[in-house]
């Protein structure tokens, strides 16, 4: 055989060769598969059974799956219009979207990189040759020439290692991971529109509580006020109660300011200013005697496997797989490039003759280009290029594991979130009776003489005070439902 090959000359060696080369080229990337987290079968304050224990899973990104209008479930309609104009305006979303643009421009430019490049230009030369170069006698006078030149070059980079196809994936990687990010983006938006919208009808409904609070502050100090000037009661009843007037309003201005900066940032998060916000909101009074926020029946033992919507981890794992054809990049450094380059054209000294058959010239191959070249020395560039892929690989493992983790965590935050506001949703409930029972006691025995104002000002501060939290409880569960659905990549269906 051996025989047989040497007879044939160098050819079937070089054959074998670049089959050698070709098959270890297809070897320089690692072969990438989606990494396993520990995520367990279910969350710890999702009521999930003992026999749901923990287990390593692959990652499979689900992140594209139609997340619907998730917001409809807080049971206010009303955020239809504000998460239109949220998608439509909000400028955080826009520059989202152009580096969206970006990314799919580069995967453009990466897979161009597989078709010839063609160019063609015009040019003209003057030059004088030496005699030597001529085979002249020293001496002899050589005179110049000038030549007219129209050529097209068409040249081609034979993919024989892999770096083109590594290079795309990547790109198709980075696009998307960058469509990931938009997702997630766009669900962070859409949840600090709710959150805020929530939030400004709580605080409404706080400042409608301390409005009442303030009017009954007042009919008090008229009360007592003909009370004192009819001599029954001492003046300090007077001075308590207008007291007691002035620390209610007091409190209804605080919340009146925060309720104009989450009108304010609700606005930035729709793309409007501030002073245009009014045409899309309804007044605050439309909401009076409605509740804020209608409880959500969280199912229990939700599954783990709904942080695979989150666009965020999905993203976090496209940028390791870009991160894993990037090493194959740096890999194929080693290997010699091949490339086919071929120039066809007219070359004249007049530009009459130059489009005729006898100036036409062409070139193929060495003689218009580099056929195969490879660096045999660099100081060290390619092994630093490639350990700086293996080191942005591990960066981009991390970064996943810990995206992973912190939404793990997100989610059992707002579980328990849940669950504990649902117990203090009673507890107030509780507190709301027992304060407003006291307060009609205080009251009557107040009429009789039988205690001073100052016991019935204490009683209604407490009616006040439970009222208020519940309020805030309400206002709690409301958001904490919505950080639910965001830490769960957009709800549980």
């Amino acid at each position: 055989m051996n025989r047989f090959v040497d007879a044939l000359g160098p050819l079937p060696r070089l054959g074998t060769l670049a089959a050698a080369l070709l098959l270890a080229g297809c070897a320089v990337v690692p072969p990438y598969a989606p990494p396993q987290v520990d995520t367990g079968a279910g969350f710890k304050q999702a009521a999930a059974t003992a026999a749901e224990s923990a287990a390593w899973k692959r990652a499979e990104p689900r992140d594209g799956a139609d997340r619907g209008a998730w917001w409809r479930v807080l049971g206010d309609a009303r955020l239809d219009a504000l998460m239109a104009e949220a998608e439509r305006a909000n400028p955080a979303l826009q520059a989202g979207l152009a580096r969206l643009a970006q990314a799919r421009a580069a995967l453009g430019g990466a897979e161009a990189a597989r078709a010839p490049q063609v160019e063609g230009g015009l040019g003209a030369t003057r030059a004088r040759a030496s005699p030597a170069a001529l085979g002249l006698p020293a001496g002899t006078d050589v005179p110049p020439q000038t030549l007219l030149r129209a050529q097209i070059g068409a040249s081609y980079e034979v993919d024989l290692f892999g770096r083109v196809r590594h290079e795309v994936t990547a790109a198709r990687a980075d696009v998307a991971r960058a469509e990931g990010l938009q997702r997630a983006l766009l669900l962070s938006i859409q949840a600090d529109v709710a959150q805020s919208w929530l939030t400004r009808r709580a605080l409404g409904a706080e400042i409608t509580l301390l409005e009442r609070t303030v009017a009954l502050r007042e009919e008090g100090l008229q009360i007592v006020s003909r009370r004192f000037a009819a001599g029954e009661i001492a003046e300090l009843d007077v001075a308590r109660a207008r007291t007691e007037l002035a620390v209610a309003r007091a409190e209804m201005l605080v919340l009146v300011q925060r309720r104009s900066a989450v009108e304010h940032a609700l606005a930035v998060l729709v793309g409007r200013a501030p002073a245009e916000l009014d045409r899309l909101l309804p007044p605050p009074a439309a909401d009076e005697g409605t509740p804020v926020f209608e409880p959500v029946q969280i199912p229990p033992g939700l599954p783990s496997e709904l942080l695979e919507r989150r666009p965020d981890v999905a993203a976090a794992e496209r940028a390791m797989a870009a991160a894993n054809a990037r090493i194959g990049v740096a890999q194929t450094a080693w290997f010699p490039r091949l490339s086919i380059t071929a120039l066809l054209g007219f070359e004249a000294e007049r530009a009459g003759d130059l489009f005729t058959g006898a100036s036409r010239t062409w070139a193929l191959g060495p003689l218009a280009g580099t056929a195969l070249a490879a660096t045999l020395f660099d100081g060290g560039r390619r092994e630093a290029d490639r350990a700086r892929a293996l080191a942005a690989y591990d960066e981009a493992a991390a970064t996943y594991r810990q995206t992973v983790l912190g939404a793990l965590r997100e989610v059992e935050d707002a579980l328990a979130a849940l669950r504990l506001l649902a117990q203090q949703a009673a507890e107030h409930a509780q507190a709301v009776s027992a304060s407003e029972r006291a307060a009609r006691l205080s009251a009557l025995r107040y009429r009789a003489g039988q205690v001073s104002y100052f016991e019935v000002i204490d009683a209604e501060r407490q009616v006040l005070a439970a009222r208020r939290a519940v309020a805030q409880t309400e206002r709690e569960r409301a958001l904490a439902t919505v950080a639910l659905i965001r830490a769960l990549g957009g709800g549980w269906a």
